[in-house]
């Protein structure tokens, strides 16, 4: 692709890293964004800034926040006693959109994944255990997407906190294998997770 100028150039790069975006897609944002008014690309560019700078991750539940503790690990209302382990924020999203839910969550960052060099240290495991030590979680619920890579994190969990004194539930298999929970539909998801069973049973399926 020829370019006129190296600035447009270098942002249409820039936007073609994004997941998804190709360069096509990328010059015709990048275009767009000339076409606004200069205070509207300023604005754009301070959101994505400050976002990059002041986002965090709670401290009890790894979920994106904007302060130390997230507001569904501060809501009163919620069940704490309950924990829903999922893989990342897009899987909260997706539950919380259900309206099915009422616990809170447990984010691991990840699956295990040998082929990517990813294992259980470098996922949000031990703080899992932690917060079970505190002995205020009844129930588990595994919600990983019906993947290898999400039935081995399931596999290894259970190991790691099954001598725990709690239920330990996984979200029913109305989803398809290999399916991912961002892409399933809320009401199925919520079925899913009304519908739980006991980790032990899924084994035996």
């Amino acid at each position: 692709m020829n370019f006129s100028s190296k600035l447009l150039e270098d942002a249409v790069a820039e936007f073609a890293k994004l997941p998804g975006v190709g360069q096509k897609t990328a010059l015709r944002l990048v275009l767009h964004l000339l076409n606004q008014e200069k205070y509207e690309v300023e604005k754009f560019s301070h959101t994505i800034s400050k976002l990059r700078n002041e986002i965090q991750f709670c401290h009890t539940c790894h979920n994106i926040s904007d302060q130390p503790v997230c507001e569904i690990c501060a809501s009163h209302k919620r069940d704490k006693g309950l924990v829903c382990v999922v893989e990342d924020t897009r899987d909260v999203m997706a539950i919380e959109n259900t309206n099915q839910y009422n616990g809170v969550y447990h984010v691991l960052g990840g699956l295990i994944s040998p082929m990517d060099g990813i294992g259980p240290s470098d996922l949000e495991v031990d703080t899992l255990v932690e917060r079970l030590n505190t002995g205020e979680i009844k129930e588990i619920i595994f919600a990983l997407s019906a993947t290898m890579e999400g039935d081995t994190t399931i596999f290894y969990l259970n190991k790691r906190i099954k001598h725990f004194n709690i239920t330990i539930s996984t979200i029913a298999r109305g989803i398809a294998f290999g399916g991912e929970l961002e892409y399933v539909d809320e009401i199925t998801l919520g079925r899913s997770i009304a519908t739980r069973v006991p980790y032990e049973n899924s084994l035996n399926r």
